[in-house]
This record gives structure tokens, C-alpha cells and sequence, in this order.
């Protein structure tokens, strides 16, 4: 338009939570060149606390409201890897409650400071334990929530209203923006509330789409998927952030998912690097992770399919790591033809 002056107006809102959702579809093109149909990505970082995970935050505090869970100048509990308690504390902020979210200590220093500038109290807990262990997060975030007087626990692993979040914002916008023709949704999975959601609501009006679910190493979700059988041996350290799990969630809905793919850490920071720095889009690590993940797929794809990715969270919660030189050089990730 030449510096005409775009006639949209952005909408006056009353709270910033009414700003939760509507995100855009963006179509990618040089990272997704060798792919035979388009790729659009729905950019979950535009929401107000940079992830997707305002979404379930928003809903399910709600829903916690209007069934009388959570009262007023109560406590929200969660164990978290950061952007559910940024969802949460952000909620808490115009809402009026105290938060107090357990996280393990492979999160990034980043995360945690975001959350504690939000007014949230934030317990660092081991990674590398046991899920019935006391010290793990979940662990300490169930022991907190039965301490604490007046406290909603979140639960986001268990609780149903994580994928209906998915179900009733997430599925409906991708459906609309894609004109009902999409024919691929591809996600990670860590709780596995948006592929659930976002697949059962899909599944319903078109039962031929493809839902594809991106896991890691060291997860026991892709056994889990392919046997019905959880195998612990298969649990290893991993340092990719927001998906895989060393339990079986109970908010993943395994029958909407038709195929899992996994990637390892390393090739999920080097095409997180690539999207910011060939489509301007400044995503995380597992919005990495999930392009990895279909460029392994790529070849079940035509000219004739449409494929949405998700994007859960914006890149500023990872400067210290797979957006610093630095660290990727530490890790023996980087070298002279790396991005």
C-alpha cells in the first residue's frame, strides 16, 4: 500500500485477559521450501503472556470461578514449565489471587524471572527424579496444594479442562482461518491439551484430518502411543523444554493422534534458530521441535494438503540458551555452517 494507512483498528479492551486467543496464521515459505503444499503456522506468542498456554489458564480459572473452586483472595497452585504459570500469573494479576508454581530446574532463568515479575512465588525442584518422588514438582505442588488454605491446584496434567480450552478457541480459529481445508495438524505434545483439544475438534468436522504429535527423546509418550504401554526404561534427560513426559498424562487424548515423530534436542534449537532468522518469527524451542518433526513427515505430504503447525511461545524465554552463540557452542551444536 505503499505508506497508506491500514483502516483496522485494534479493539479497546477492558482487561488484558480479554487479549487471550484470536492469534494469527501466518503462511511459511523458506523454511518449508522443499515441502509440496503450504505450511502456516498459528503463532501462539501473540497472546499476552507470550504462549499458548494463556488459553488454558484463562479457561480454566474461570471455570474454577464459576464452580466455586476458587474464591476470592485465593491461592492458584500448579506445577509448571513456565508458560501455564505465566498464563496462570497473569490471570492472578487482574484477578486478585496469590500464585505459587512449582518448576524443575531445567527450566531457563528466564522463565522463572518472568514469573517472579509477575508477583508469583516459584519453586525450583529437581529434574531428574521420579514423578512419586517428594521432590519432584508434581509432587511438591499436590503436598502445597493440601497445605495451603483456599487453594485451587491447577492440575493441568489431569485436569479435562485443559484440552476443552483447545476445543472451544484453538480448533474453531484454525478451522475458520484455514476455510474448513486443512488437512494436517501437527503440535507438540507435553500435557497434551492442544493437540487434544484442537485434534478432537478438528476429527469431528473433517475425521479424515491428520493430527500429528511431536515428541523427544527420552519421553515415554511415542512408545506410549504405538504399544499402550508405559516403559520407564525409556526415560532419559532431555533439554528441550515444553514437551515430552516421563508420565502418561491424563489431559492426552492418544486416539485423535494418528502418528507421533520424534526429535532430539539439537535439532529442535538449530530450526527454531532458522525460523527466526529466515521468517521472522522469534518462536521457542519446541516451535522448533514441531518443524523438525515435519520435515521428517514431509514425504506423506502432496500438493493437494494444507498443514497448520502450532507455535506455543516466543523465543525472549530462551536467550540464554538455543538463541545464545555461546551455549550452542557448549552443547557442540554449533559450527561455521550452523544458523
Amino acid at each position: 500500500m505503499d505508506g497508506d494507512m491500514d483502516d483496522r483498528v485494534a479493539p479497546v479492551l477492558d482487561t488484558i485477559l480479554e487479549a487471550v486467543g484470536n492469534t494469527p496464521l501466518v503462511r511459511l515459505h523458506r523454511v518449508v521450501a522443499a515441502f509440496p503444499c503450504p505450511v502456516y503456522a498459528k503463532v501462539e506468542y501473540m497472546n499476552p503472556g507470550l504462549s499458548v498456554k494463556d488459553r488454558i489458564a484463562w479457561y480454566i480459572i474461570r471455570r474454577a470461578e464459576e464452580e466455586g473452586l476458587l474464591k476470592p483472595g485465593g491461592t492458584i497452585i500448579e506445577a509448571t514449565s513456565g508458560n501455564t504459570g505465566m498464563g496462570l500469573a497473569l490471570v492472578a494479576a487482574v484477578r486478585g489471587y496469590r500464585c505459587v508454581f512449582t518448576i524443575t530446574d531445567k527450566q531457563s532463568q528466564a522463565k522463572i524471572d518472568a514469573l517472579r515479575a509477575l508477583g508469583a512465588e516459584v519453586i525450583v525442584c529437581p529434574t531428574d527424579v521420579p514423578p512419586e518422588d517428594p521432590r519432584s514438582y508434581y509432587s511438591v505442588a499436590r503436598r502445597l496444594a493440601r497445605e495451603t488454605p483456599n487453594a485451587f491446584f491447577v492440575n493441568q496434567y489431569s485436569n479435562r479442562w485443559n484440552p476443552e480450552a483447545h476445543y472451544r478457541t484453538t480448533g474453531p480459529e484454525i478451522w475458520r482461518q484455514t476455510g474448513g481445508r486443512i488437512t494436517h495438524f501437527v503440535a507438540g505434545v507435553g500435557t497434551g491439551g492442544t493437540i487434544s483439544g484442537v485434534g478432537r475438534y478438528l476429527k469431528e468436522r473433517k475425521p479424515d484430518v491428520q493430527i500429528w504429535g511431536v515428541d523427544t527423546y527420552g519421553s515415554v509418550l511415542t512408545h506410549y502411543h504405538k504399544t499402550g504401554e508405559y516403559d520407564p526404561s525409556l526415560i532419559r534427560p532431555y533439554l528441550t523444554e515444553g514437551i515430552g513426559e516421563d508420565i502418561i498424562p491424563e489431559t492426552v487424548d492418544f486416539s485423535v493422534i494418528d502418528r507421533f515423530v520424534q526429535v532430539d534436542d539439537r535439532e529442535g534449537a538449530l530450526w527454531a534458530r532458522r525460523l527466526a532468522r529466515e521468517e521472522g518469527i522469534w518462536a521457542g524451542w519446541s516451535s522448533g521441535s514441531v518443524l523438525a518433526g515435519l520435515y521428517k513427515l514431509r514425504h506423506l505430504l502432496t500438493e493437494r494438503d494444507v498443514v497448520v503447525v502450532l507455535f506455543p511461545d516466543h523465543g525472549s524465554r530462551y536467550l540464554a540458551k538455543i538463541f545464545s552463540d555461546r551455549w550452542m557452542r557448549q552443547q557442540g551444536w554449533l559450527d561455521s555452517s550452523s544458523p
